[in-house]
């Protein structure tokens, strides 16, 4: 089921001046949005969105710019709305609102589990999904390397 997930606060909830769009810097009352094709149920009042943080002395030299740990966030869920979507073949099956207040908690940063690329990650048609693509232009590259260092 693909969903897609809102996190928002009221107009005028703690921080409302600092949450700003990043292209427009107009204001905005969302904390973050999620695309979810997951079968897990949507978040239910008392659930924290993750924060992600980068620890300099933690990061990958491959992503330098990818988080590094995360921690439960101060907003927590206190409303769920949902919305089917009524487009046949559209982007979601429906949409959801979770209304968040702000409730800072102390919860210590957790490292990011390794990343990991399967075919799952590209969908169901392993045959013309990018995953494939990326591992046969692997392979070829693997191969032009290795002719290429028995020709020198």
């Amino acid at each position: 089921m693909r969903k897609y997930i809102i996190f928002q606060t009221e107009p005028s909830a703690e921080g409302w001046r600092d949450r700003r769009l990043q292209h427009t810097q107009a204001l905005t009352r969302i904390l973050a949005e999620h695309w979810d094709s997951s079968d897990k149920p949507l978040p239910e009042p008392g659930y924290r969105p993750l924060e992600f943080v980068r620890l300099e002395e933690c990061r990958d030299r491959q992503a330098p710019l990818a988080s590094t740990h995360y921690r439960p966030g101060d907003w927590e869920v206190v409303r769920v709305e949902t919305y089917p979507a009524d487009c046949p073949g559209g982007a979601f099956d429906f949409i959801a609102i979770c209304h968040c207040q702000y409730a800072p908690i102390q919860a210590p940063l957790k490292p990011m589990p390794d990343r990991k690329t399967t075919s799952d990650s590209y969908g169901e048609n392993v045959e013309a999904n990018a995953f494939s693509k990326i591992k046969k232009e692997n392979i070829v590259k693997s191969r032009t390397h290795a002719k290429n260092s028995l020709n020198h």
